[in-house]
Protein backbone atom coordinates (compact mmCIF):
# COMPACT_ATOMS: atom_id res chain seq x y z
CA UNK A 1 0.00 0.00 0.00
CA UNK A 2 1.39 3.39 -1.01
CA UNK A 3 2.09 5.77 1.86
CA UNK A 4 -0.03 8.93 1.82
CA UNK A 5 1.83 12.25 1.64
CA UNK A 6 -0.07 13.49 4.70
CA UNK A 7 1.09 10.55 6.79
CA UNK A 8 4.68 11.02 5.66
CA UNK A 9 4.59 14.72 6.65
CA UNK A 10 3.07 13.94 10.03
CA UNK A 11 5.65 11.29 10.86
CA UNK A 12 8.50 13.51 9.67
CA UNK A 13 7.27 16.33 11.93
CA UNK A 14 6.98 13.99 14.91
CA UNK A 15 10.47 12.59 14.38
CA UNK A 16 11.90 16.09 14.05
CA UNK A 17 10.16 17.13 17.26
CA UNK A 18 11.69 14.18 19.08
CA UNK A 19 15.16 14.82 17.67
CA UNK A 20 14.96 18.44 18.81
CA UNK A 21 14.93 17.25 22.42
CA UNK A 22 11.78 19.22 23.16
CA UNK A 23 9.87 16.28 24.64
CA UNK A 24 12.68 15.30 27.02
CA UNK A 25 12.22 18.29 29.29
CA UNK A 26 10.32 17.99 32.56
CA UNK A 27 8.25 21.12 31.98
CA UNK A 28 7.08 19.95 28.56
CA UNK A 29 5.93 16.63 30.02
CA UNK A 30 4.11 18.33 32.88
CA UNK A 31 2.47 20.79 30.51
CA UNK A 32 1.03 17.94 28.43
CA UNK A 33 -0.29 16.16 31.51
CA UNK A 34 -1.95 19.36 32.69
CA UNK A 35 -3.42 19.76 29.21
CA UNK A 36 -4.99 16.28 29.43
CA UNK A 37 -6.56 17.17 32.78
CA UNK A 38 -7.88 20.41 31.29
CA UNK A 39 -9.25 18.54 28.28
CA UNK A 40 -11.13 16.17 30.59
CA UNK A 41 -12.48 18.97 32.80
CA UNK A 42 -13.71 21.14 29.94
CA UNK A 43 -15.16 18.39 27.77
CA UNK A 44 -16.80 16.01 30.22
CA UNK A 45 -20.28 16.40 28.71
CA UNK A 46 -18.93 15.89 25.18
CA UNK A 47 -17.21 12.70 26.31
CA UNK A 48 -20.43 11.45 27.90
CA UNK A 49 -22.28 12.21 24.68
CA UNK A 50 -19.74 10.36 22.51
CA UNK A 51 -19.82 7.30 24.75
CA UNK A 52 -23.61 7.34 24.72
CA UNK A 53 -23.60 7.40 20.92
CA UNK A 54 -21.03 4.63 20.56
CA UNK A 55 -22.02 2.22 23.32
CA UNK A 56 -25.03 3.57 25.18
CA UNK A 57 -22.95 4.16 28.32
CA UNK A 58 -24.67 5.86 31.22
CA UNK A 59 -22.78 8.97 32.43
CA UNK A 60 -22.03 7.28 35.76
CA UNK A 61 -20.42 4.31 34.01
CA UNK A 62 -18.68 6.67 31.58
CA UNK A 63 -17.16 8.70 34.41
CA UNK A 64 -16.20 5.65 36.47
CA UNK A 65 -14.50 3.74 33.65
CA UNK A 66 -13.27 6.51 31.38
CA UNK A 67 -13.07 10.09 32.67
CA UNK A 68 -12.33 9.27 36.30
CA UNK A 69 -9.72 6.68 35.37
CA UNK A 70 -7.91 9.21 33.20
CA UNK A 71 -8.03 12.04 35.74
CA UNK A 72 -6.57 9.75 38.37
CA UNK A 73 -3.88 8.48 36.00
CA UNK A 74 -2.85 11.94 34.76
CA UNK A 75 -2.81 13.40 38.27
CA UNK A 76 -0.65 10.54 39.52
CA UNK A 77 1.77 10.92 36.62
CA UNK A 78 1.95 14.70 37.07
CA UNK A 79 2.90 14.28 40.72
CA UNK A 80 5.43 11.52 39.99
CA UNK A 81 7.06 12.20 36.63
CA UNK A 82 9.98 14.20 38.01
CA UNK A 83 10.91 11.30 40.29
CA UNK A 84 10.35 8.73 37.52
CA UNK A 85 12.65 10.45 35.03
CA UNK A 86 15.47 11.11 37.50
CA UNK A 87 18.58 8.92 37.09
CA UNK A 88 18.83 6.15 39.66
CA UNK A 89 22.13 5.39 41.31
CA UNK A 90 23.54 2.10 40.07
CA UNK A 91 25.31 -0.38 42.35
CA UNK A 92 28.67 -1.47 40.97
CA UNK A 93 31.44 -3.68 42.36
CA UNK A 94 34.19 -1.91 44.26
CA UNK A 95 36.53 -3.62 41.81
CA UNK A 96 35.64 -0.74 39.45
CA UNK A 97 36.75 1.90 41.98
CA UNK A 98 37.04 4.79 41.38
CA UNK A 99 33.81 4.86 39.34
CA UNK A 100 30.15 5.73 39.52
CA UNK A 101 27.09 4.33 37.77
CA UNK A 102 23.48 5.25 37.18
CA UNK A 103 20.42 3.99 35.34
CA UNK A 104 18.98 6.71 33.12
CA UNK A 105 15.41 6.40 31.79
CA UNK A 106 15.27 7.73 28.25
CA UNK A 107 12.30 8.00 25.86
CA UNK A 108 12.08 5.45 23.07
CA UNK A 109 11.15 7.93 20.34
CA UNK A 110 8.10 7.82 18.10
CA UNK A 111 5.40 5.46 19.36
CA UNK A 112 2.17 4.16 17.84
CA UNK A 113 -0.85 3.63 20.10
CA UNK A 114 -3.72 1.60 18.64
CA UNK A 115 -6.77 2.01 20.88
CA UNK A 116 -9.76 -0.22 21.47
CA UNK A 117 -13.46 0.50 21.00
CA UNK A 118 -14.91 -0.78 24.29
CA UNK A 119 -13.36 1.98 26.43
CA UNK A 120 -12.58 4.31 23.54
CA UNK A 121 -11.53 7.34 25.59
CA UNK A 122 -9.63 5.80 28.50
CA UNK A 123 -7.88 3.07 26.50
CA UNK A 124 -6.75 5.75 24.05
CA UNK A 125 -5.52 8.43 26.44
CA UNK A 126 -4.22 6.29 29.31
CA UNK A 127 -1.33 4.91 27.20
CA UNK A 128 -0.77 8.45 25.89
CA UNK A 129 -0.26 9.60 29.50
CA UNK A 130 2.50 7.01 29.88
CA UNK A 131 4.07 7.81 26.52
CA UNK A 132 4.31 11.57 27.04
CA UNK A 133 5.37 11.14 30.68
CA UNK A 134 8.31 9.18 29.30
CA UNK A 135 9.08 11.96 26.78
CA UNK A 136 7.98 10.36 23.50
CA UNK A 137 6.16 11.64 20.46
CA UNK A 138 2.95 9.79 19.66
CA UNK A 139 0.59 8.73 16.91
CA UNK A 140 -2.78 7.75 18.37
CA UNK A 141 -5.22 5.78 16.24
CA UNK A 142 -8.67 5.46 17.83
CA UNK A 143 -10.93 2.57 16.87
CA UNK A 144 -13.23 3.10 13.91
CA UNK A 145 -15.88 0.98 15.72
CA UNK A 146 -16.47 3.85 18.16
CA UNK A 147 -16.79 6.69 15.61
CA UNK A 148 -18.16 9.36 17.94
CA UNK A 149 -15.30 8.88 20.39
CA UNK A 150 -12.79 8.73 17.56
CA UNK A 151 -14.09 12.00 16.13
CA UNK A 152 -14.02 13.60 19.58
CA UNK A 153 -10.36 12.67 20.06
CA UNK A 154 -9.35 13.78 16.56
CA UNK A 155 -11.04 17.17 16.96
CA UNK A 156 -10.26 17.87 20.62
CA UNK A 157 -6.75 16.55 21.33
CA UNK A 158 -5.00 19.00 18.94
CA UNK A 159 -6.63 21.92 20.76
CA UNK A 160 -5.02 20.96 24.06
CA UNK A 161 -1.85 18.95 23.46
CA UNK A 162 1.29 19.81 21.48
CA UNK A 163 0.31 18.98 17.89
CA UNK A 164 3.95 18.80 16.86
CA UNK A 165 4.42 15.89 19.27
CA UNK A 166 1.08 14.05 19.16
CA UNK A 167 -1.10 13.29 16.16
CA UNK A 168 -4.51 11.59 16.12
CA UNK A 169 -5.06 9.63 12.92
CA UNK A 170 -8.52 8.24 12.24
CA UNK A 171 -9.49 5.47 9.86
CA UNK A 172 -10.34 1.82 9.45
CA UNK A 173 -8.36 -1.25 8.48
CA UNK A 174 -6.60 0.51 5.60
CA UNK A 175 -5.33 3.27 7.87
CA UNK A 176 -4.16 0.72 10.44
CA UNK A 177 -2.40 -1.33 7.78
CA UNK A 178 -0.62 1.75 6.44
CA UNK A 179 0.48 2.73 9.93
CA UNK A 180 1.83 -0.75 10.63
CA UNK A 181 4.03 -0.56 7.55
CA UNK A 182 5.96 2.32 9.12
CA UNK A 183 8.97 2.06 11.39
CA UNK A 184 8.18 2.84 15.01
CA UNK A 185 10.18 2.86 18.20
CA UNK A 186 7.28 1.21 20.05
CA UNK A 187 3.80 -0.12 19.26
CA UNK A 188 1.14 -0.27 21.96
CA UNK A 189 -2.04 -2.16 21.07
CA UNK A 190 -5.23 -2.94 22.98
CA UNK A 191 -7.59 -5.45 21.40
CA UNK A 192 -8.11 -9.06 20.44
CA UNK A 193 -5.56 -11.85 20.25
CA UNK A 194 -6.34 -12.27 16.56
CA UNK A 195 -5.37 -8.69 15.75
CA UNK A 196 -2.52 -8.88 18.23
CA UNK A 197 -0.88 -11.55 16.08
CA UNK A 198 -1.14 -9.22 13.06
CA UNK A 199 0.42 -6.38 15.04
CA UNK A 200 3.29 -8.55 16.22
CA UNK A 201 3.99 -9.88 12.72
CA UNK A 202 4.10 -6.33 11.33
CA UNK A 203 6.36 -5.16 14.16
CA UNK A 204 8.79 -7.99 13.45
CA UNK A 205 9.63 -6.44 10.07
CA UNK A 206 11.35 -3.56 11.86
CA UNK A 207 12.18 -5.37 15.12
CA UNK A 208 9.84 -2.95 16.87
CA UNK A 209 9.09 -3.68 20.54
CA UNK A 210 5.40 -4.16 21.30
CA UNK A 211 3.05 -4.04 24.23
CA UNK A 212 -0.05 -6.11 23.50
CA UNK A 213 -2.97 -5.73 25.90
CA UNK A 214 -5.19 -8.60 24.83
CA UNK A 215 -7.65 -10.65 26.87
CA UNK A 216 -8.94 -14.19 26.84
CA UNK A 217 -11.41 -16.09 28.93
CA UNK A 218 -11.11 -14.70 32.46
CA UNK A 219 -12.55 -17.12 35.03
CA UNK A 220 -14.21 -16.36 38.32
CA UNK A 221 -14.05 -18.96 41.08
CA UNK A 222 -16.80 -18.98 43.71
CA UNK A 223 -15.98 -20.97 46.83
CA UNK A 224 -18.23 -21.76 49.78
CA UNK A 225 -19.11 -18.52 51.62
CA UNK A 226 -21.44 -17.32 54.33
CA UNK A 227 -24.74 -15.84 53.17
CA UNK A 228 -23.63 -12.27 53.91
CA UNK A 229 -20.30 -12.73 52.07
CA UNK A 230 -22.06 -14.50 49.21
CA UNK A 231 -24.44 -11.59 48.68
CA UNK A 232 -21.49 -9.20 48.38
CA UNK A 233 -19.70 -11.60 46.02
CA UNK A 234 -22.80 -11.84 43.80
CA UNK A 235 -23.01 -8.05 43.47
CA UNK A 236 -19.35 -7.89 42.53
CA UNK A 237 -19.73 -10.70 39.98
CA UNK A 238 -22.79 -9.08 38.39
CA UNK A 239 -21.05 -5.71 38.34
CA UNK A 240 -17.89 -7.24 36.91
CA UNK A 241 -19.79 -9.08 34.18
CA UNK A 242 -22.70 -6.93 33.02
CA UNK A 243 -21.89 -3.60 34.69
CA UNK A 244 -18.65 -3.26 32.74
CA UNK A 245 -19.62 -2.33 29.17
CA UNK A 246 -22.15 -5.18 29.09
CA UNK A 247 -19.40 -7.78 29.26
CA UNK A 248 -17.42 -6.20 26.42
CA UNK A 249 -14.21 -5.94 28.43
CA UNK A 250 -10.96 -7.87 28.16
CA UNK A 251 -10.69 -8.06 31.94
CA UNK A 252 -14.39 -8.84 32.43
CA UNK A 253 -15.72 -12.09 33.87
CA UNK A 254 -16.06 -14.72 31.13
CA UNK A 255 -17.36 -17.68 33.14
CA UNK A 256 -17.88 -18.83 36.73
CA UNK A 257 -16.57 -22.04 38.33
CA UNK A 258 -18.55 -23.31 41.32
CA UNK A 259 -19.23 -26.57 43.13
CA UNK A 260 -22.35 -28.31 41.80
CA UNK A 261 -24.12 -28.20 45.18
CA UNK A 262 -24.00 -24.38 45.19
CA UNK A 263 -25.08 -23.86 41.56
CA UNK A 264 -28.80 -23.43 42.18
CA UNK A 265 -28.40 -20.78 44.88
CA UNK A 266 -25.83 -19.00 42.70
CA UNK A 267 -28.26 -18.83 39.80
CA UNK A 268 -31.10 -17.54 41.97
CA UNK A 269 -28.95 -14.85 43.57
CA UNK A 270 -27.59 -13.78 40.17
CA UNK A 271 -31.14 -13.44 38.83
CA UNK A 272 -32.15 -11.32 41.81
CA UNK A 273 -29.16 -9.03 41.44
CA UNK A 274 -29.58 -8.69 37.65
CA UNK A 275 -33.20 -7.63 38.19
CA UNK A 276 -32.16 -5.01 40.74
CA UNK A 277 -29.34 -3.62 38.59
CA UNK A 278 -30.69 -3.86 35.05
CA UNK A 279 -34.41 -4.75 35.06
CA UNK A 280 -36.39 -7.96 34.78
CA UNK A 281 -37.04 -8.27 31.05
CA UNK A 282 -35.80 -7.23 27.63
CA UNK A 283 -38.20 -4.23 27.24
CA UNK A 284 -37.28 -2.92 30.69
CA UNK A 285 -33.50 -3.07 30.45
CA UNK A 286 -31.64 -0.11 31.93
CA UNK A 287 -28.07 0.78 32.89
CA UNK A 288 -26.75 -1.68 30.30
CA UNK A 289 -24.48 -0.87 27.38
CA UNK A 290 -25.43 -2.03 23.94
CA UNK A 291 -23.28 -4.19 21.68
CA UNK A 292 -20.91 -1.96 19.73
CA UNK A 293 -21.80 -3.02 16.16
CA UNK A 294 -24.02 -5.30 14.11
CA UNK A 295 -21.14 -7.67 13.38
CA UNK A 296 -20.31 -8.00 17.06
CA UNK A 297 -24.01 -8.41 17.88
CA UNK A 298 -24.23 -11.25 15.36
CA UNK A 299 -21.11 -12.90 16.75
CA UNK A 300 -22.39 -12.85 20.35
CA UNK A 301 -25.94 -13.92 19.48
CA UNK A 302 -24.58 -16.74 17.28
CA UNK A 303 -22.89 -18.22 20.34
CA UNK A 304 -26.39 -19.17 21.44
CA UNK A 305 -27.16 -20.73 18.05
CA UNK A 306 -25.87 -24.14 19.09
CA UNK A 307 -29.01 -26.02 20.33
CA UNK A 308 -26.94 -27.60 23.10
CA UNK A 309 -25.94 -24.14 24.31
CA UNK A 310 -29.49 -22.77 24.06
CA UNK A 311 -30.69 -25.68 26.18
CA UNK A 312 -28.37 -24.60 28.99
CA UNK A 313 -29.92 -21.11 29.35
CA UNK A 314 -31.40 -20.65 32.82
CA UNK A 315 -31.99 -16.90 32.61
CA UNK A 316 -32.34 -14.40 29.77
CA UNK A 317 -31.48 -15.29 26.21
CA UNK A 318 -33.53 -12.55 24.53
CA UNK A 319 -32.18 -9.82 22.30
CA UNK A 320 -33.21 -6.73 20.36
CA UNK A 321 -31.38 -6.72 17.03
CA UNK A 322 -32.58 -3.27 16.02
CA UNK A 323 -31.10 -1.63 19.13
CA UNK A 324 -28.14 -4.06 19.40
CA UNK A 325 -29.17 -5.08 22.91
CA UNK A 326 -28.74 -8.54 24.43
CA UNK A 327 -30.33 -9.41 27.74
CA UNK A 328 -28.06 -10.54 30.60
CA UNK A 329 -28.01 -14.28 30.08
CA UNK A 330 -26.96 -17.11 32.41
CA UNK A 331 -26.09 -20.57 31.12
CA UNK A 332 -25.63 -23.58 33.38
CA UNK A 333 -23.08 -26.15 32.21
CA UNK A 334 -23.04 -25.45 28.46
CA UNK A 335 -20.99 -28.02 26.49
CA UNK A 336 -17.29 -27.43 27.01
CA UNK A 337 -16.61 -28.04 23.32
CA UNK A 338 -19.07 -25.32 22.23
CA UNK A 339 -17.81 -21.99 20.89
CA UNK A 340 -19.07 -20.20 23.98
CA UNK A 341 -16.48 -22.09 26.04
CA UNK A 342 -13.60 -21.86 23.56
CA UNK A 343 -13.92 -18.25 22.35
CA UNK A 344 -13.73 -15.06 24.40
CA UNK A 345 -17.41 -14.12 24.82
CA UNK A 346 -17.04 -10.33 24.98
CA UNK A 347 -20.73 -9.90 25.62
CA UNK A 348 -23.48 -10.31 28.24
CA UNK A 349 -23.52 -14.13 28.36
CA UNK A 350 -22.30 -15.85 31.53
CA UNK A 351 -21.68 -19.61 31.57
CA UNK A 352 -21.59 -21.31 34.97
CA UNK A 353 -19.49 -24.48 35.06
CA UNK A 354 -20.06 -26.87 37.94
CA UNK A 355 -17.35 -28.93 39.61
CA UNK A 356 -17.36 -31.69 42.21
CA UNK A 357 -14.78 -29.84 44.31
CA UNK A 358 -13.69 -26.24 43.95
CA UNK A 359 -10.03 -27.33 43.87
CA UNK A 360 -10.76 -28.79 40.42
CA UNK A 361 -10.92 -25.19 39.15
CA UNK A 362 -7.11 -25.13 39.09
CA UNK A 363 -6.87 -27.93 36.55
CA UNK A 364 -9.80 -26.46 34.58
CA UNK A 365 -7.96 -23.15 34.22
CA UNK A 366 -4.59 -24.74 33.49
CA UNK A 367 -5.98 -26.75 30.58
CA UNK A 368 -6.78 -23.48 28.79
CA UNK A 369 -4.75 -20.47 27.60
CA UNK A 370 -3.50 -18.20 30.38
CA UNK A 371 -6.15 -15.59 31.21
CA UNK A 372 -5.68 -11.87 31.66
CA UNK A 373 -7.27 -12.06 35.11
CA UNK A 374 -8.54 -14.58 37.63
CA UNK A 375 -11.12 -13.49 40.19
CA UNK A 376 -11.52 -15.84 43.15
CA UNK A 377 -14.06 -15.45 45.94
CA UNK A 378 -12.81 -17.51 48.85
CA UNK A 379 -11.71 -17.18 52.47
CA UNK A 380 -9.70 -20.40 52.34
CA UNK A 381 -6.06 -19.34 52.73
CA UNK A 382 -4.73 -22.73 51.65
CA UNK A 383 -6.77 -22.55 48.45
CA UNK A 384 -5.53 -19.00 47.81
CA UNK A 385 -1.93 -20.21 48.06
CA UNK A 386 -2.63 -23.05 45.63
CA UNK A 387 -4.18 -20.65 43.12
CA UNK A 388 -1.18 -18.32 43.40
CA UNK A 389 1.39 -21.07 43.00
CA UNK A 390 -0.36 -23.40 40.56
CA UNK A 391 -2.00 -21.03 38.04
CA UNK A 392 -0.64 -18.33 35.74
CA UNK A 393 -2.53 -15.18 34.79
CA UNK A 394 -1.99 -11.50 34.19
CA UNK A 395 -3.44 -10.77 37.64
CA UNK A 396 -5.39 -12.48 40.37
CA UNK A 397 -7.88 -10.75 42.65
CA UNK A 398 -9.40 -12.31 45.72
CA UNK A 399 -12.93 -11.44 46.81
CA UNK A 400 -13.53 -8.73 44.23
CA UNK A 401 -13.58 -8.22 40.47
CA UNK A 402 -12.09 -5.65 38.10
CA UNK A 403 -10.90 -3.22 40.78
CA UNK A 404 -7.24 -4.15 40.23
CA UNK A 405 -7.46 -2.33 36.89
CA UNK A 406 -7.69 1.08 38.55
CA UNK A 407 -4.80 0.60 40.99
CA UNK A 408 -1.94 2.72 39.62
CA UNK A 409 0.50 1.01 41.95
CA UNK A 410 -0.14 -2.40 40.33
CA UNK A 411 0.98 -3.48 36.85
CA UNK A 412 -1.76 -4.26 34.35
CA UNK A 413 -0.99 -6.70 31.57
CA UNK A 414 -1.32 -10.25 30.39
CA UNK A 415 0.80 -13.36 30.11
CA UNK A 416 0.97 -15.87 27.28
CA UNK A 417 -1.94 -15.37 24.89
CA UNK A 418 -3.51 -12.72 27.13
CA UNK A 419 -0.82 -10.17 26.37
CA UNK A 420 2.75 -8.96 26.36
CA UNK A 421 3.98 -6.14 28.57
CA UNK A 422 2.31 -4.06 31.26
CA UNK A 423 1.29 -0.51 32.06
CA UNK A 424 -0.49 1.82 34.56
CA UNK A 425 1.26 4.33 36.80
CA UNK A 426 5.04 3.94 36.89
CA UNK A 427 4.67 0.80 34.75
CA UNK A 428 3.33 2.96 31.91
CA UNK A 429 6.38 5.20 32.17
CA UNK A 430 8.63 2.13 32.11
CA UNK A 431 6.79 0.65 29.11
CA UNK A 432 7.62 3.71 27.01
CA UNK A 433 11.17 4.14 28.32
CA UNK A 434 14.56 2.52 27.90
CA UNK A 435 16.66 2.20 31.03
CA UNK A 436 20.13 3.13 29.87
CA UNK A 437 23.07 1.96 31.93
CA UNK A 438 25.68 4.68 32.44
CA UNK A 439 29.12 3.83 33.88
CA UNK A 440 31.78 6.48 34.43
CA UNK A 441 35.29 5.39 35.38
CA UNK A 442 38.54 7.08 36.26
CA UNK A 443 41.88 6.55 34.52
CA UNK A 444 43.40 5.52 37.83
CA UNK A 445 43.95 1.97 39.09
CA UNK A 446 44.05 0.25 35.74
CA UNK A 447 44.64 -3.38 36.75
CA UNK A 448 46.97 -5.19 34.37
CA UNK A 449 45.55 -8.73 34.88
CA UNK A 450 42.63 -7.80 32.61
CA UNK A 451 44.96 -7.52 29.59
CA UNK A 452 47.11 -10.04 27.63
CA UNK A 453 49.59 -11.61 27.58
CA UNK A 454 47.92 -14.27 29.73
CA UNK A 455 49.66 -16.29 32.46
CA UNK A 456 48.77 -18.29 35.57
CA UNK A 457 49.06 -15.27 37.83
CA UNK A 458 46.47 -13.37 35.80
CA UNK A 459 44.12 -16.38 35.79
CA UNK A 460 44.34 -16.65 39.59
CA UNK A 461 43.77 -12.91 39.94
CA UNK A 462 40.68 -12.93 37.73
CA UNK A 463 39.24 -15.93 39.57
CA UNK A 464 39.70 -14.11 42.85
CA UNK A 465 38.22 -10.92 41.42
CA UNK A 466 35.01 -12.69 40.36
CA UNK A 467 34.79 -14.75 43.51
CA UNK A 468 35.08 -11.80 45.85
CA UNK A 469 33.47 -9.22 43.60
CA UNK A 470 31.55 -7.46 46.33
CA UNK A 471 34.13 -7.67 49.13
CA UNK A 472 35.90 -4.78 47.58
CA UNK A 473 39.04 -3.69 45.90
CA UNK A 474 41.05 -3.54 49.11
CA UNK A 475 40.55 -7.26 49.71
CA UNK A 476 41.76 -8.03 46.20
CA UNK A 477 44.77 -5.78 46.51
CA UNK A 478 45.69 -7.32 49.85
CA UNK A 479 45.62 -10.73 48.22
CA UNK A 480 47.63 -9.53 45.25
CA UNK A 481 50.93 -9.67 47.15
CA UNK A 482 50.33 -13.29 48.23
CA UNK A 483 49.43 -14.36 44.69
CA UNK A 484 52.48 -12.58 43.28
CA UNK A 485 54.83 -14.29 45.76
CA UNK A 486 53.37 -17.72 44.99
CA UNK A 487 53.70 -17.22 41.24
CA UNK A 488 57.42 -16.49 41.71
Amino acid sequence: MEESPGLARNLAELRQTFRSGKTRGLEWRKAQLRAILKLLDENEDSIFDALQQDLGKHPVEAYRDEVGVLKKSATYALASVEKWMAPKKGQIPLLFFPARAEVLPEPLGLVLILASWNFPISLALDPVIGAISAGNTVVLKPSELSPASSSFLANTVPRYLDSAALKVIEGGHDAAEQLLQQKWDKIFFTGSSRVGRIIMAAAANHLTPVTLELGGKCPTILDSLSISDLEVAIKRIVGGKWGLCSGQACIGIDYVLVEEKFASILVELLKKCIKAFFGDSMPNLKNLCRIVSKSHFDRVSNLLGDPRVAASIVHGGSWDEQNLMIEPTILLDPPLDADIMSEEIFGPLLPIITLNKIEESIEFINLRPKPLAIHAFTKNERFKKKLLSETSSGSITFNDAIVQFVADSLPFGGVGESGIGRYHGKYSFDTFSHEKAVLQRSFYLDLEPRYPPWNDFKLDFIKLAYKFDYLGLLLLLSGLRRIFKRSN
